[in-house]
């Protein structure tokens, strides 16, 4: 089945916030920003500003009727700063113009006097003076103290990553306007549609019915909407209930670089050992979270980061440890992987560093550990429908692995300004949002009498196909023609309560639901066929649309039933609700099960260095994942092409540098990379591993948002090995993104 959103995208037709026709009288937001990290606000100065023609007003915490808070785990965010700022971006005033360019002159004429304060952007640093949100938490498995003594070969090192702009095409923004009864309806660019609608009504100081959320689709979230877009749906409700006017803000893509939460960096320390025949004995880690100046998601993307730590390898002794560090710079948030990633490139730079000094390779290390059947992770849970080895024997078997070193040796060999570079890399995600009371979904389902069919899901479309998916569902389960189904956006008022479109869980979580509420209705319509064919409801089948009695065709088709049923009174509604059964987790003990499965894959990756330039090419990328049973085959793999180079641009170009005094430096497209077209590899092959899916997946097509973006990681290595085969000697640290500058570094220093 085709996307049902490409016709609309490709021609101009799709609708994204600032499509969305404005009213008369509508009116145009701005934030006014701190541009400081740390410090006393001793006097804000908006008179001018104000007095300005088309300046309606402007807005400060003093104008909250309300909280001024807006942290969703911690309250520890206000909306708008008070005496102190905490971030250099941080929020302080609202301008309220009649237009966008009077709403931008204004804001050159507030001024702030501030007393300075002592900066920390380093999260090594906060852990030091003890800077942390929340107090640090420890995954254990075994006894790693006594299993040191066991081990044959031990190292250490430091593995740090940095962060990363979600850089969605759609900047973040929201449209509001009162309704009747001291109400208000926003449409929001968010992931989180009653995430926002909680802050507001917070904030609002109102009921929660008060506040309607629309939102039909994002132009890309990858995290960065499912917290963060509270921020600015917030703001311009405030402005629109104070007002009972139309207000909208679009944030300008600068504004929304400097003012918004990236994903984390991290510093972190490892620890491996090994035995004689190369399997890890134990491992110890310790993550250093650079969480910015407010938890916003820290504190979850924290604890993934310690589920993911130990990859697709069975440890039987580990113990990693996490510090949630509060930093001054803009809070940092969810990103494609939440935390995992992070986790993930700290024990492949162990096995790494261990085959480095061994002179052995990687994969030797990497092939004997991986994770068998029933083997226990960390947190407890047992190992189960584990595809770790199959994947990698049938990428081995596909893709020849030896063959491809030769290959690599045999220009390394001849080679004197370019060497090229090969490395593993074996992915195992876990699935489900980790914190258990969130993994719940709604969907609304009304079969009108013509036979065509309105869903309602909590999900949110944000181009990772789940308008799709969710159509297919609906058709799959009634038998009938997709073009039979529309998709409404996702509203607060239709469906209630949703957890945020996150976690790779948005297909299963709501495509769950709706089966639930397309099978309840279909049981009540096979019923009425079954009194007009005088038969029973468990011979009633539909096919295609057709009415089938003990698989015979009858004369009744979908249209002529439904007509049937509405006239008889049946019943064509219905509201699904499913909640994720199994899991579970005991923060008091670190155990439980808190993943409905995990999805695995591995990647081969290959590049070329220029060692003249320090620059460097992605040949190819040759991958076996684990898809389960595949819904719909272009929007998965559409998925893995576009998480595969996010996942590259990380570990290579994508850099995030902040100067000492918290100011972003990167906060433009001329200072920020990510891939284009020259960057991506010149191959990506995917295969799929044959399997039967999972029962918790829907339909057994198991997630596929966010594991892909781990093969990604396979890059630093490849690099690194292109390198010491230039120059054997070079002092390999671990410090992603691996930049053409870090590169040359690394070839000459």
């Amino acid at each position: 089945m085709k996307n049902v959103d490409s016709a609309g995208h490709v021609t101009g037709r799709s609708i994204y916030l600032d499509d969305i026709p404005v009213m008369q009288g509508t009116l145009y937001a701005l934030p006014y920003d701190a541009p400081s990290a740390h410090a006393h606000i001793k006097k804000l100065d908006v008179s001018e500003a104000a007095a300005m023609p088309g300046v309606i007003r402007i807005l400060t915490y003093k104008d909250i009727p309300g909280e001024n808070q807006i942290g969703g785990i911690i309250p520890d965010e206000p909306l708008f700063a008070e005496k102190e700022v905490h971030f250099w971006g941080m929020p302080v005033a609202l301008i309220i113009a009649t237009s966008e360019d009077a709403a931008i002159q204004a804001r050159k004429l507030i001024t702030i006097e501030l007393e300075e304060l002592p900066v920390i952007t380093d999260p090594r640093e906060a852990r030091a003076k003890g800077e942390l949100i929340i107090p640090p938490r420890t995954f254990k498995l075994g006894d790693p103290k006594q299993a040191w003594s066991n081990c044959a070969h031990v190292f250490e090192g430091r593995a740090d990553t940095n962060g990363q702009e979600h850089l969605y095409i759609e900047t973040q923004g929201a449209y509001a306007y009162p309704t009747e009864h001291g109400s208000i309806r926003i449409s929001s660019s968010t992931q989180g549609p009653t995430a926002v609608q909680k802050t507001i009504a917070k904030v609002l100081g109102v009921a929660m019915h008060k506040v309607e959320v629309d939102v039909t689709r994002l132009g890309g979230g990858f995290g960065g909407k499912e917290d963060q877009a509270s921020a600015w749906a917030t703001m311009v409700a405030l402005a629109s209930y104070l007002l009972k006017k139309p207000v909208k803000l679009a944030m300008h893509r600068m504004d929304d670089m400097r003012m918004t939460g990236k994903r984390h960096p991290y510093s972190s320390d490892f620890k491996i050992g090994l035995d004689k025949d190369l399997k890890i004995v134990a491992y110890e880690a310790t993550f250093h979270q650079n969480a910015g100046a407010a938890a916003d998601l820290s504190p979850a993307v924290m604890e993934r980061t310690l589920f993911h730590a130990t990859n697709s390898y069975f440890v039987p002794n580990v113990e990693v440890t996490a510090y949630c560090c509060r930093t001054h710079l803009p809070p940092n948030t969810a990103f494609r992987g939440f935390g995992g990633p992070q986790g993930m490139f700290v024990i492949e730079s162990a096995i790494a560093e261990a085959a480095r000094a061994l002179g052995v390779s990687a994969r030797e290390i990497q092939r004997r550990n991986l994770m068998p059947e029933g083997s226990e992770f960390s947190y407890g849970q047992i190992a189960e429908h584990v595809n770790a080895t199959p994947a990698w024997e049938l990428a081995d078997k596909t893709f020849d692995f030896d063959k491809q070193q030769k290959e690599v040796d045999a220009f390394n060999a001849i080679g004197e300004t370019h060497k090229k570079g090969m490395a593993i890399m074996p992915i195992c995600f876990g699935i489900s949002f980790t914190n258990t009371p969130m993994n719940h979904a709604r969907a609304l389902v009304h079969v009108y009498q013509d036979g065509s069919v309105g869903v309602s899901t909590g999900g949110v479309e944000m181009g990772q196909g789940l308008n799709t998916k969710m159509v297919q569902v609906a058709a799959a389960v009634f038998s009938i023609d997709p073009s039979r189904v529309k998709l409404e956006s996702t509203n607060t008022t239709r469906v209630a309560n949703t957890s945020p479109s996150a976690a790779s869980a948005t297909a299963d979580l709501n495509g769950k639901a709706l089966e639930i509420g397309c099978n309840a209705i279909l049981e009540r319509i096979k019923e009425k066929a079954s009194r007009i064919l005088k038969s029973k409801p468990e011979a009633i089948t539909i096919e295609n649309e057709a009415v089938m009695n003990n698989g015979q065709a009858t004369d009744l088709d979908w249209k002529k039933l439904i007509h049937a049923c509405h006239w008889d009174r049946v019943h064509l509604s219905e509201s699904g609700h499913y909640a994720t059964p199994e899991i579970h987790f005991d923060k008091s003990k670190e155990k439980g099960h808190p993943f409905a499965y995990h999805v695995y894959g591995t990647a081969v990756v290959m590049v070329t260095v220029d060692c003249i330039r320090g620059t460097y090419v992605v040949d190819a990328v040759k991958l076996v994942h684990d898809f389960g049973k595949r819904m719909n085959d272009a929007v998965d793999i559409g998925q893995i092409e576009g998480g595969l180079v996010q996942g590259l641009g990380w570990m290579t170009m994508e850099e995030i540098v902040y100067n000492d005094k918290g100011k972003l430096l990167s906060n433009a497209l001329s200072t920020y990379k990510v891939p284009d077209i020259h960057s991506v590899p010149k191959e990506i092959t995917i295969e799929a591993l044959p399997t039967d899916g999972h029962p918790l997946a829907i339909r057994r097509s198991k997630a596929v948002g966010e594991p892909p973006l781990m093969y990604g990681i396979g890059v630093y290595f490849a690099i690194q090995n292109a390198i010491k085969a230039f120059r054997p000697d070079a002092r390999m640290v671990f410090d992603a993104p691996y930049t053409p500058e870090k590169v040359l570094m690394s070839l000459y220093a």
